[in-house]
């Protein structure tokens, strides 16, 4: 047991060094293998107790333990669970001197690596503790790898390496010096306002004001005043003058997501706007000028709402001289996990974890789901894990999905995978759902749908959704 081990020179820092955990409650066997895990490598830390250990792992997790198999309070396999739980890629070695056939079994259906008995065969133990480290260096380096890619795949907040995502890319920076109107088109939550923002950062506007608007939280009474601003006394509370956006992005751009939802009044002024660049105040008569650069984002299939009356034909055009369209994540499913360690990396420094990567299971998982509501959505899910994970690596049981939508909107909204029944039914459904479950809570609805409150009046009408619901607030 005490012949010499040869020690590696140069040793390797310690802290490029993988953490090997000895539990043992025989301080003789915590020695011999200490001293031998030392001399290949390994950054040591022994335990009496499992329980000990396992307080431990918060702190510092393992990249691999060797464990008794027969300890006080907590057995080697009860160790093995637990070990597996907080810190999934953990190469665990169990060791006894009353090894069966059966335990061994067990050992390694529940994840060990390997099972060794005592006393100690050095020259297999050698071999393990070379191979666990090797395959962590290598993991490690695959790691860093990964780290690496998302930093280069990252531009202007938006990531992508997909050949959609590195075309769209290439159409943000050709047209950014140049537009003087663009329009998004994606579904919500694909990172509409990320392409808003490029175009802004790549433009000659880039140290002139960006200014945006979601229009489908205005109150429709409110749109023009919030646009254009208003006079003292223009209407009821305008107690004093007040420019609006318009005035406010002078020199600059502005952004109006989901365009959609403009009111047609307010779609006339917006075309002089672009047109003419002249507007007025509420309330004045008197024309100011603007130079404003325009760039819109809808969810919607403006074409559809051209020819159903409910978008100015005009503005539309005047709007589509670019066209960028941003794809749904279940369309570049390259890069869901690249996003993902982005979204993981950002997360870790916020709540000042280490979290490495995903478990195999955890990157099933999110390659496999659709993503209805895009990255927002993935997003909103890691954020979650990122939260509540206890060790190094993202598991399965960790990423906790939301239920898939039944329909990715209606007819003028971008499909998404498409439902079996008519597309018009499954939306009706959707929406009585979701007043079911709010209780009749229009607002809440609303938001529940990724609707604003006048949208969902429009369809209630539209479906002739009678009481409970067509007078509920």
């Amino acid at each position: 047991m005490d012949r010499p081990v040869p020690f590696p020179s140069p040793a390797p820092r310690q802290e490029d060094r993988p953490r090997l955990y000895v539990v043992d409650d025989d301080p003789g066997v915590l020695e011999v293998v200490s001293r031998f895990g030392r001399s290949h490598g390994f950054v040591i830390s022994t335990f009496g107790s499992p329980t000990d250990a396992v307080v431990e792992m918060a702190r510092n997790p393992p990249d691999a333990a060797l464990v008794d198999l027969r300890m006080p309070g907590m057995n080697g396999l009860e160790f093995l669970r637990e070990i597996k739980r907080r810190a999934p890629f953990c190469d665990v070695v169990l060791m006894t001197a009353f090894g069966t056939i059966d335990t061994a079994v067990e050992a390694v259906k529940l994840g060990a690596c390997d099972y060794l008995s005592k006393p100690f065969d050095f020259d297999r133990l050698r071999d393990l503790l070379v191979t666990i480290r090797d395959e962590g260096q290598r993991r490690r380096q695959v790691a860093a790898l990964e780290s690496d890619l998302v930093r280069h795949a990252r531009f202007h907040g938006m990531i992508g390496r997909s050949p959609v995502m590195v075309e769209l890319f290439g159409l943000i920076r050709r047209i950014a010096p140049h537009f003087t109107t663009a329009l998004i088109t994606g579904e919500t939550g694909s990172g509409k306002e990320l392409v808003a923002r490029a175009l802004h950062a790549l433009s000659k506007r880039k140290d002139r004001p960006f200014v945006t608007l979601n229009c489908s939280a205005v109150v429709e009474t409110l749109f023009e005043s919030e646009l254009f601003g208003h006079t003292r006394g223009a209407f009821t509370g305008a107690t004093d003058a007040r420019a609006g956006l318009f005035e406010k992005a002078n020199g600059g751009v502005i952004f109006l997501d989901e365009v959609g939802e403009l009111p047609a009044p307010v779609q006339a002024k917006l075309l002089r706007v672009l047109e003419d660049g002249e507007m007025a105040r509420v309330g004045s008569s008197e024309a100011l000028h603007v130079d404003v650069r325009v760039i819109a984002a809808t969810n919607r299939v403006l074409e559809r709402e051209v020819q159903d009356g409910r978008f100015r034909a005009d503005l539309y055009y005047r709007l589509h001289v670019v066209n960028l369209q941003v794809p749904a994540l279940r369309e570049r499913r390259d890069d869901i996990l690249l996003i993902a360690r982005a979204f993981v990396e950002d997360f870790s420094k916020d709540f000042g974890k280490t979290i490495t990567g995903f478990t195999p299971e955890a990157e099933q998982l999110l390659q496999s789901h659709d993503w209805p509501g895009n990255v927002r959505e993935l997003r909103n899910v890691l954020g979650r894990a990122c939260m509540l994970v206890d060790g190094d690596w993202i598991d399965g049981p960790d990423v906790v999905l939301g239920r898939p939508l039944a329909t990715r909107g209606p007819s003028n909204i971008m499909p998404g995978t498409g439902p079996v029944r008519p597309i018009q039914e499954v939306e009706r459904d959707e929406i009585l759902r979701a007043l079911d479950e709010t209780n009749g809570n229009k607002k809440e609805a609303a938001r529940r749908l990724g609707i604003s409150r006048r949208a969902l009046y429009r369809r209630l009408e539209k479906f002739r959704v009678g009481p409970p619901y067509s007078n509920a607030a």
